[in-house]
Protein backbone atom coordinates (compact mmCIF):
# COMPACT_ATOMS: atom_id res chain seq x y z
CA UNK A 1 0.00 0.00 0.00
CA UNK A 2 1.72 3.33 -1.14
CA UNK A 3 0.42 6.26 1.46
CA UNK A 4 1.33 10.27 0.97
CA UNK A 5 1.76 12.61 4.15
CA UNK A 6 1.13 16.12 3.28
CA UNK A 7 1.89 17.67 6.60
CA UNK A 8 4.22 20.46 7.60
CA UNK A 9 5.04 19.24 11.31
CA UNK A 10 8.62 17.99 10.39
CA UNK A 11 8.80 15.75 13.52
CA UNK A 12 5.12 14.36 13.13
CA UNK A 13 5.40 14.01 9.41
CA UNK A 14 8.92 11.58 9.92
CA UNK A 15 6.99 9.87 13.04
CA UNK A 16 4.00 8.81 10.77
CA UNK A 17 6.07 7.82 8.07
CA UNK A 18 8.28 5.34 9.84
CA UNK A 19 5.85 4.13 11.23
CA UNK A 20 3.85 3.18 8.32
CA UNK A 21 6.94 1.92 7.13
CA UNK A 22 7.52 -0.91 10.21
CA UNK A 23 2.97 -1.45 8.99
CA UNK A 24 4.34 -2.65 5.82
CA UNK A 25 3.63 0.53 3.77
CA UNK A 26 5.52 2.26 1.78
CA UNK A 27 5.33 5.59 2.77
CA UNK A 28 6.46 9.45 0.94
CA UNK A 29 6.26 12.23 3.20
CA UNK A 30 6.16 16.39 1.80
CA UNK A 31 5.63 19.55 3.86
CA UNK A 32 3.86 21.51 1.35
CA UNK A 33 0.51 21.00 -1.01
CA UNK A 34 2.21 21.71 -4.34
CA UNK A 35 4.94 18.99 -3.46
CA UNK A 36 2.02 17.03 -2.60
CA UNK A 37 0.36 17.66 -5.63
CA UNK A 38 3.25 16.73 -8.15
CA UNK A 39 4.30 13.73 -5.88
CA UNK A 40 0.45 13.22 -7.33
CA UNK A 41 1.57 13.74 -10.59
CA UNK A 42 4.64 11.13 -10.89
CA UNK A 43 3.13 8.39 -9.45
CA UNK A 44 0.33 6.55 -7.73
CA UNK A 45 -1.17 6.25 -4.40
CA UNK A 46 -3.65 4.28 -2.53
CA UNK A 47 -4.18 6.68 0.24
CA UNK A 48 -3.27 10.76 0.78
CA UNK A 49 -3.44 12.44 4.17
CA UNK A 50 -2.92 15.46 4.75
CA UNK A 51 -2.86 18.51 7.50
CA UNK A 52 -5.62 20.76 7.14
CA UNK A 53 -3.22 24.21 7.38
CA UNK A 54 -0.74 24.15 5.09
CA UNK A 55 2.07 26.70 4.63
CA UNK A 56 0.84 27.03 1.02
CA UNK A 57 -2.74 26.00 0.54
CA UNK A 58 -5.83 24.78 2.79
CA UNK A 59 -5.99 20.99 3.13
CA UNK A 60 -9.52 21.24 1.41
CA UNK A 61 -8.12 23.33 -1.39
CA UNK A 62 -5.76 20.38 -1.89
CA UNK A 63 -8.66 17.84 -1.91
CA UNK A 64 -10.64 19.53 -4.09
CA UNK A 65 -7.38 19.98 -6.33
CA UNK A 66 -7.15 16.46 -6.56
CA UNK A 67 -10.43 15.84 -7.41
CA UNK A 68 -10.32 18.53 -10.11
CA UNK A 69 -7.50 17.01 -11.69
CA UNK A 70 -9.27 13.29 -11.74
CA UNK A 71 -6.99 11.70 -8.87
CA UNK A 72 -8.84 8.70 -7.86
CA UNK A 73 -7.52 8.32 -4.61
CA UNK A 74 -9.25 8.69 -1.22
CA UNK A 75 -8.06 11.42 1.21
CA UNK A 76 -8.18 11.30 4.92
CA UNK A 77 -7.73 14.92 6.34
CA UNK A 78 -6.21 15.71 9.89
CA UNK A 79 -7.47 18.93 11.66
CA UNK A 80 -6.66 20.92 15.11
CA UNK A 81 -9.99 22.99 14.13
CA UNK A 82 -12.65 20.45 14.79
CA UNK A 83 -16.65 22.19 14.28
CA UNK A 84 -19.15 20.56 12.10
CA UNK A 85 -18.99 23.28 9.12
CA UNK A 86 -15.32 21.85 8.76
CA UNK A 87 -16.72 18.20 9.02
CA UNK A 88 -19.00 19.09 6.36
CA UNK A 89 -16.64 21.16 3.82
CA UNK A 90 -14.07 18.08 4.09
CA UNK A 91 -16.84 15.65 3.05
CA UNK A 92 -18.23 17.77 0.57
CA UNK A 93 -14.99 18.71 -1.27
CA UNK A 94 -14.45 14.67 -1.54
CA UNK A 95 -12.91 13.57 1.25
CA UNK A 96 -13.23 10.14 3.06
CA UNK A 97 -13.04 10.78 6.15
CA UNK A 98 -11.34 13.20 8.45
CA UNK A 99 -9.31 13.17 12.23
CA UNK A 100 -8.87 15.46 14.65
CA UNK A 101 -5.84 16.72 15.77
CA UNK A 102 -3.48 15.90 18.59
CA UNK A 103 -3.46 12.14 16.11
CA UNK A 104 -2.60 8.78 18.12
CA UNK A 105 -0.35 7.67 14.89
CA UNK A 106 -1.56 3.86 15.59
CA UNK A 107 -5.76 5.40 15.26
CA UNK A 108 -4.33 6.94 12.20
CA UNK A 109 -2.82 4.58 10.75
CA UNK A 110 -5.70 1.70 11.38
CA UNK A 111 -8.04 4.54 9.75
CA UNK A 112 -5.88 4.41 6.61
CA UNK A 113 -5.91 0.77 6.27
CA UNK A 114 -10.15 0.65 6.85
CA UNK A 115 -10.26 3.55 4.08
CA UNK A 116 -8.08 1.57 1.85
CA UNK A 117 -9.79 -1.67 2.15
CA UNK A 118 -13.31 -0.04 2.16
CA UNK A 119 -11.85 1.63 -1.46
CA UNK A 120 -10.78 -1.96 -2.46
CA UNK A 121 -14.64 -3.39 -1.84
CA UNK A 122 -15.90 -0.34 -3.78
CA UNK A 123 -14.33 -1.20 -7.25
CA UNK A 124 -14.41 -4.86 -6.52
CA UNK A 125 -17.95 -4.34 -6.25
CA UNK A 126 -18.13 -1.81 -9.75
CA UNK A 127 -15.63 -4.45 -11.31
CA UNK A 128 -18.66 -7.26 -10.34
CA UNK A 129 -21.07 -5.32 -11.83
CA UNK A 130 -19.19 -4.55 -14.92
CA UNK A 131 -18.82 -8.38 -15.57
CA UNK A 132 -22.45 -9.06 -14.71
CA UNK A 133 -23.48 -6.19 -17.33
CA UNK A 134 -21.18 -7.24 -19.93
CA UNK A 135 -21.94 -10.96 -19.07
CA UNK A 136 -24.64 -11.54 -22.11
CA UNK A 137 -22.51 -9.87 -24.50
CA UNK A 138 -18.98 -11.48 -24.23
CA UNK A 139 -18.34 -13.36 -21.23
CA UNK A 140 -20.12 -15.95 -19.23
CA UNK A 141 -19.56 -17.10 -15.61
CA UNK A 142 -21.57 -20.07 -14.17
CA UNK A 143 -24.16 -18.21 -11.24
CA UNK A 144 -22.68 -21.03 -9.54
CA UNK A 145 -20.26 -21.06 -5.97
CA UNK A 146 -17.60 -21.84 -7.97
CA UNK A 147 -18.02 -19.55 -11.24
CA UNK A 148 -19.21 -17.06 -8.87
CA UNK A 149 -15.61 -17.45 -6.68
CA UNK A 150 -14.06 -16.66 -10.41
CA UNK A 151 -15.69 -13.72 -10.85
CA UNK A 152 -14.81 -12.21 -7.66
CA UNK A 153 -11.11 -13.12 -7.94
CA UNK A 154 -11.29 -12.07 -11.43
CA UNK A 155 -12.66 -8.57 -9.73
CA UNK A 156 -9.75 -8.75 -7.17
CA UNK A 157 -7.29 -9.06 -9.64
CA UNK A 158 -8.26 -7.13 -12.86
CA UNK A 159 -7.03 -3.77 -11.71
CA UNK A 160 -3.48 -4.57 -10.29
CA UNK A 161 -0.51 -5.17 -13.15
CA UNK A 162 -0.31 -8.39 -10.68
CA UNK A 163 1.02 -11.69 -13.02
CA UNK A 164 -2.37 -14.25 -13.09
CA UNK A 165 -1.99 -17.80 -14.30
CA UNK A 166 -5.13 -19.32 -15.24
CA UNK A 167 -5.54 -23.05 -15.25
CA UNK A 168 -8.14 -25.11 -15.96
CA UNK A 169 -9.48 -27.67 -19.07
CA UNK A 170 -9.70 -27.43 -22.67
CA UNK A 171 -12.69 -25.22 -23.70
CA UNK A 172 -13.44 -23.69 -19.81
CA UNK A 173 -12.68 -20.05 -20.78
CA UNK A 174 -9.08 -19.24 -19.87
CA UNK A 175 -8.86 -17.04 -22.98
CA UNK A 176 -12.19 -15.36 -22.16
CA UNK A 177 -11.24 -14.43 -18.66
CA UNK A 178 -7.42 -13.02 -19.79
CA UNK A 179 -9.68 -10.73 -22.01
CA UNK A 180 -11.99 -9.67 -19.72
CA UNK A 181 -9.48 -9.28 -16.81
CA UNK A 182 -7.10 -7.18 -19.44
CA UNK A 183 -10.84 -5.12 -20.29
CA UNK A 184 -11.19 -3.81 -17.11
CA UNK A 185 -7.48 -3.26 -15.95
CA UNK A 186 -6.16 -0.11 -16.24
CA UNK A 187 -4.46 -1.41 -19.39
CA UNK A 188 -7.27 -1.72 -20.75
CA UNK A 189 -6.50 1.34 -23.66
CA UNK A 190 -3.61 -0.65 -24.79
CA UNK A 191 -2.92 -3.70 -26.69
CA UNK A 192 -3.96 -7.16 -26.00
CA UNK A 193 -1.59 -9.83 -27.53
CA UNK A 194 -2.64 -12.90 -27.76
CA UNK A 195 0.35 -16.06 -28.00
CA UNK A 196 -0.53 -19.75 -28.68
CA UNK A 197 2.66 -20.86 -27.10
CA UNK A 198 2.09 -24.07 -28.51
CA UNK A 199 0.87 -22.97 -31.99
CA UNK A 200 4.31 -21.55 -32.60
CA UNK A 201 7.43 -23.70 -34.29
CA UNK A 202 10.10 -24.00 -31.93
CA UNK A 203 12.56 -22.39 -34.36
CA UNK A 204 10.87 -19.36 -34.53
CA UNK A 205 9.52 -18.64 -30.68
CA UNK A 206 12.41 -16.23 -29.55
CA UNK A 207 12.14 -14.53 -32.73
CA UNK A 208 7.87 -14.27 -32.39
CA UNK A 209 8.55 -13.63 -28.94
CA UNK A 210 11.39 -10.67 -28.59
CA UNK A 211 11.77 -9.53 -32.16
CA UNK A 212 15.26 -9.90 -34.03
CA UNK A 213 17.52 -7.61 -35.98
CA UNK A 214 18.16 -7.64 -39.93
CA UNK A 215 20.09 -10.27 -40.84
CA UNK A 216 19.94 -11.98 -37.42
CA UNK A 217 19.50 -15.14 -39.34
CA UNK A 218 18.98 -16.89 -43.09
CA UNK A 219 15.76 -14.59 -44.16
CA UNK A 220 15.71 -12.36 -41.60
CA UNK A 221 15.55 -9.38 -44.39
CA UNK A 222 14.61 -6.57 -42.05
CA UNK A 223 13.96 -5.74 -38.26
CA UNK A 224 10.75 -6.73 -36.57
CA UNK A 225 9.60 -5.91 -33.58
CA UNK A 226 8.25 -8.89 -31.05
CA UNK A 227 5.18 -9.78 -29.65
CA UNK A 228 6.78 -8.23 -26.28
CA UNK A 229 7.19 -4.97 -27.85
CA UNK A 230 3.67 -4.75 -29.52
CA UNK A 231 2.01 -5.56 -26.16
CA UNK A 232 3.84 -2.48 -24.76
CA UNK A 233 1.62 -0.63 -22.15
CA UNK A 234 -0.77 -3.57 -22.64
CA UNK A 235 -0.86 -7.04 -22.04
CA UNK A 236 1.09 -10.17 -23.26
CA UNK A 237 -1.62 -13.47 -22.99
CA UNK A 238 0.80 -16.44 -22.58
CA UNK A 239 -1.60 -19.69 -23.77
CA UNK A 240 -0.44 -22.82 -23.22
CA UNK A 241 2.58 -21.70 -21.68
CA UNK A 242 3.57 -25.25 -20.69
CA UNK A 243 4.09 -25.70 -24.14
CA UNK A 244 7.21 -23.68 -24.15
CA UNK A 245 10.55 -25.12 -24.65
CA UNK A 246 12.74 -25.04 -21.69
CA UNK A 247 15.32 -23.18 -23.37
CA UNK A 248 12.57 -20.26 -24.08
CA UNK A 249 11.25 -20.77 -20.39
CA UNK A 250 14.96 -19.32 -19.15
CA UNK A 251 14.77 -15.87 -21.29
CA UNK A 252 11.44 -15.93 -20.70
CA UNK A 253 11.80 -15.63 -16.82
CA UNK A 254 14.98 -13.31 -17.53
CA UNK A 255 12.13 -10.86 -19.49
CA UNK A 256 10.01 -10.94 -16.45
CA UNK A 257 12.14 -10.47 -13.92
CA UNK A 258 14.15 -7.45 -15.54
CA UNK A 259 11.46 -6.01 -17.81
CA UNK A 260 13.67 -6.14 -20.83
CA UNK A 261 14.09 -7.60 -24.12
CA UNK A 262 16.69 -8.29 -26.21
CA UNK A 263 15.87 -9.34 -29.86
CA UNK A 264 17.59 -11.85 -31.34
CA UNK A 265 20.72 -10.93 -32.84
CA UNK A 266 20.81 -7.70 -31.11
CA UNK A 267 23.78 -6.73 -28.64
CA UNK A 268 21.60 -4.31 -26.73
CA UNK A 269 18.89 -4.93 -24.02
CA UNK A 270 14.76 -2.67 -24.76
CA UNK A 271 12.66 -1.81 -21.63
CA UNK A 272 9.22 -3.03 -21.70
CA UNK A 273 6.13 -2.46 -19.97
CA UNK A 274 3.75 -5.37 -19.72
CA UNK A 275 1.36 -7.00 -18.14
CA UNK A 276 1.93 -10.86 -18.03
CA UNK A 277 -1.30 -13.47 -17.95
CA UNK A 278 -0.56 -17.22 -18.65
CA UNK A 279 -2.50 -19.99 -19.12
CA UNK A 280 -2.25 -23.65 -19.56
CA UNK A 281 -4.39 -27.22 -19.11
CA UNK A 282 -1.18 -28.77 -18.30
CA UNK A 283 -0.40 -29.41 -14.54
CA UNK A 284 2.88 -27.50 -13.85
CA UNK A 285 3.69 -28.40 -11.15
CA UNK A 286 3.67 -32.52 -12.29
CA UNK A 287 5.74 -30.80 -14.98
CA UNK A 288 8.20 -29.04 -12.53
CA UNK A 289 9.01 -32.03 -10.76
CA UNK A 290 9.12 -34.10 -14.22
CA UNK A 291 11.69 -31.10 -15.09
CA UNK A 292 9.42 -30.63 -18.04
CA UNK A 293 9.22 -26.90 -16.95
CA UNK A 294 11.24 -24.72 -14.44
CA UNK A 295 10.45 -24.16 -10.75
CA UNK A 296 11.68 -20.10 -10.83
CA UNK A 297 9.56 -19.60 -13.63
CA UNK A 298 6.59 -21.37 -12.16
CA UNK A 299 6.71 -19.41 -8.88
CA UNK A 300 7.12 -16.09 -11.39
CA UNK A 301 3.65 -17.12 -13.07
CA UNK A 302 1.82 -18.92 -10.57
CA UNK A 303 1.60 -15.42 -7.77
CA UNK A 304 -1.94 -15.58 -8.38
CA UNK A 305 -4.08 -18.07 -9.72
CA UNK A 306 -7.62 -18.03 -11.36
CA UNK A 307 -9.06 -22.22 -11.75
CA UNK A 308 -11.55 -21.92 -14.19
CA UNK A 309 -14.27 -24.82 -13.57
CA UNK A 310 -15.43 -27.12 -15.95
CA UNK A 311 -18.73 -27.59 -17.52
CA UNK A 312 -19.57 -30.75 -15.92
CA UNK A 313 -18.86 -29.25 -12.43
CA UNK A 314 -21.91 -26.87 -12.90
CA UNK A 315 -24.23 -28.92 -14.34
CA UNK A 316 -27.37 -26.68 -12.96
CA UNK A 317 -25.36 -23.77 -15.06
CA UNK A 318 -25.78 -25.49 -18.05
CA UNK A 319 -29.06 -24.08 -18.97
CA UNK A 320 -27.31 -20.38 -18.73
CA UNK A 321 -24.73 -21.61 -20.65
CA UNK A 322 -26.67 -22.39 -23.45
CA UNK A 323 -28.73 -18.99 -23.14
CA UNK A 324 -25.18 -17.27 -23.71
CA UNK A 325 -24.13 -19.20 -26.49
CA UNK A 326 -27.36 -19.01 -28.38
CA UNK A 327 -27.69 -14.97 -27.77
CA UNK A 328 -24.54 -14.82 -29.31
CA UNK A 329 -24.75 -17.18 -32.22
CA UNK A 330 -28.65 -14.97 -32.79
CA UNK A 331 -27.83 -11.58 -31.09
CA UNK A 332 -30.80 -9.23 -30.80
CA UNK A 333 -32.77 -8.49 -34.33
CA UNK A 334 -32.08 -12.22 -36.09
CA UNK A 335 -34.65 -15.25 -35.61
CA UNK A 336 -34.42 -16.44 -32.18
CA UNK A 337 -33.61 -20.15 -31.25
CA UNK A 338 -35.38 -21.94 -28.91
CA UNK A 339 -34.30 -25.67 -27.03
CA UNK A 340 -36.95 -28.90 -26.13
CA UNK A 341 -37.14 -29.51 -23.05
CA UNK A 342 -35.60 -33.04 -24.24
CA UNK A 343 -32.61 -31.84 -25.86
CA UNK A 344 -31.83 -29.42 -22.35
CA UNK A 345 -32.04 -32.60 -20.53
CA UNK A 346 -29.91 -34.36 -22.89
CA UNK A 347 -27.42 -31.73 -22.76
CA UNK A 348 -27.66 -31.27 -19.31
CA UNK A 349 -26.80 -34.96 -19.27
CA UNK A 350 -23.60 -35.04 -21.17
CA UNK A 351 -20.22 -34.58 -19.56
CA UNK A 352 -18.74 -32.15 -21.64
CA UNK A 353 -15.10 -33.02 -21.99
CA UNK A 354 -14.81 -30.16 -24.68
CA UNK A 355 -16.62 -27.56 -21.93
CA UNK A 356 -17.96 -24.56 -23.11
CA UNK A 357 -16.33 -24.74 -26.48
CA UNK A 358 -17.47 -27.94 -26.89
CA UNK A 359 -21.17 -26.79 -26.17
CA UNK A 360 -21.04 -23.46 -28.59
CA UNK A 361 -19.90 -26.05 -31.18
CA UNK A 362 -23.05 -28.22 -30.87
CA UNK A 363 -25.28 -25.60 -30.65
CA UNK A 364 -23.98 -23.71 -33.43
CA UNK A 365 -23.86 -27.39 -35.46
CA UNK A 366 -27.70 -27.55 -34.46
CA UNK A 367 -28.84 -24.03 -34.99
CA UNK A 368 -28.21 -24.89 -38.32
CA UNK A 369 -29.56 -28.41 -38.66
CA UNK A 370 -32.91 -26.94 -36.46
CA UNK A 371 -35.95 -26.65 -38.43
CA UNK A 372 -38.88 -23.66 -37.41
CA UNK A 373 -35.80 -22.21 -34.89
CA UNK A 374 -36.50 -25.08 -32.80
CA UNK A 375 -33.41 -27.57 -31.61
CA UNK A 376 -34.77 -30.96 -31.28
CA UNK A 377 -32.80 -34.31 -30.41
CA UNK A 378 -32.37 -35.35 -34.01
CA UNK A 379 -30.31 -31.80 -34.71
CA UNK A 380 -27.89 -33.01 -32.18
CA UNK A 381 -24.83 -35.59 -32.85
CA UNK A 382 -25.93 -39.19 -31.82
CA UNK A 383 -23.20 -39.24 -28.57
CA UNK A 384 -24.78 -36.45 -27.31
CA UNK A 385 -29.04 -37.13 -28.14
CA UNK A 386 -28.43 -41.12 -26.78
CA UNK A 387 -28.51 -38.46 -22.82
CA UNK A 388 -31.60 -37.61 -23.23
CA UNK A 389 -32.81 -41.23 -21.48
CA UNK A 390 -30.21 -41.58 -19.20
CA UNK A 391 -31.44 -37.89 -17.92
CA UNK A 392 -34.99 -39.66 -17.68
CA UNK A 393 -33.40 -42.52 -15.59
CA UNK A 394 -31.21 -39.85 -13.41
CA UNK A 395 -33.83 -37.54 -12.66
CA UNK A 396 -34.50 -37.51 -8.72
CA UNK A 397 -37.24 -38.74 -7.44
CA UNK A 398 -39.82 -36.61 -5.51
CA UNK A 399 -42.37 -36.47 -2.75
CA UNK A 400 -45.65 -37.13 -4.19
CA UNK A 401 -48.47 -36.14 -1.60
CA UNK A 402 -51.33 -38.73 -1.24
CA UNK A 403 -49.07 -41.87 -2.67
CA UNK A 404 -48.62 -44.41 -0.67
CA UNK A 405 -44.73 -44.31 1.08
CA UNK A 406 -44.76 -48.49 -0.35
CA UNK A 407 -44.94 -46.88 -3.65
CA UNK A 408 -42.78 -44.10 -3.29
CA UNK A 409 -40.05 -46.15 -2.13
CA UNK A 410 -40.30 -48.68 -5.22
CA UNK A 411 -40.39 -45.79 -7.88
CA UNK A 412 -37.00 -44.55 -5.89
CA UNK A 413 -35.48 -48.14 -5.72
CA UNK A 414 -36.55 -48.65 -9.95
CA UNK A 415 -34.82 -45.50 -10.73
CA UNK A 416 -31.71 -46.31 -8.51
CA UNK A 417 -31.68 -49.66 -10.66
CA UNK A 418 -31.98 -48.84 -13.93
CA UNK A 419 -28.98 -45.36 -13.51
CA UNK A 420 -26.75 -48.14 -11.81
CA UNK A 421 -27.34 -50.67 -15.31
CA UNK A 422 -26.92 -47.70 -17.46
CA UNK A 423 -23.61 -46.58 -15.37
CA UNK A 424 -22.43 -50.16 -16.28
CA UNK A 425 -23.70 -49.74 -19.86
CA UNK A 426 -25.78 -52.24 -19.79
CA UNK A 427 -24.16 -55.10 -18.04
CA UNK A 428 -26.38 -56.41 -15.09
CA UNK A 429 -23.90 -58.41 -13.59
CA UNK A 430 -21.60 -55.28 -12.76
CA UNK A 431 -24.51 -53.39 -11.88
CA UNK A 432 -25.75 -55.93 -9.10
CA UNK A 433 -21.91 -56.07 -8.26
CA UNK A 434 -21.70 -51.94 -8.11
CA UNK A 435 -25.13 -52.40 -5.69
CA UNK A 436 -23.71 -54.66 -3.05
CA UNK A 437 -26.89 -56.92 -3.63
CA UNK A 438 -26.94 -60.64 -5.81
CA UNK A 439 -27.52 -60.62 -9.56
CA UNK A 440 -31.00 -63.01 -8.60
CA UNK A 441 -32.28 -59.78 -6.41
CA UNK A 442 -31.27 -57.53 -9.05
CA UNK A 443 -33.62 -59.95 -11.87
CA UNK A 444 -36.41 -59.90 -9.11
CA UNK A 445 -36.52 -56.46 -8.54
CA UNK A 446 -36.80 -55.80 -12.78
CA UNK A 447 -39.36 -58.05 -12.77
CA UNK A 448 -40.98 -56.46 -9.91
CA UNK A 449 -40.68 -53.61 -11.91
CA UNK A 450 -41.78 -54.89 -15.24
CA UNK A 451 -38.71 -54.28 -16.61
CA UNK A 452 -36.39 -56.85 -19.17
CA UNK A 453 -34.24 -59.21 -17.02
CA UNK A 454 -31.65 -60.31 -19.21
CA UNK A 455 -28.23 -59.65 -19.56
CA UNK A 456 -27.25 -57.50 -22.45
CA UNK A 457 -26.31 -59.62 -25.82
CA UNK A 458 -27.86 -62.81 -23.87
Amino acid sequence: MKILVIEDETAFRQVLEAQMVKEGMEATGVGRAEDGLRALEQQDFDVVVTDLRLPDRDGIEVVKEIRHRGYDVPVLLMTAYASVSTAVAALQSGAADYLIKPVRVPDLIRRVMQIHELEQLKRENTLLRRIVQQDSKKYWFADTPAGNCVSQIVAKVSNTDMTVLITGESGTGKSMTARLIHSMSARAEHPLVLVNCGAIPESLVESELFGHVKGAFTGADKAKDGLFVGAHGGTLFLDEIGELPLAMQVKLLHVIEEKVVRPLGASRERPIDVRIIAATNRNLEQMVQDGTFRMDLFYRVNIFQVSMPSLREQREAIPSAIDFVLKKLHPAGSTPVRVMPEVMAALQSYPWPGNLRELENVLERASLLCEGGTIELRDLPPSIAGHAAEAQVSMPVEYVPGRSFRDQVAAFERQLILHAIGDADGDRRVAARNLGVGLSTLYRKLEEFNEPSQEDGA
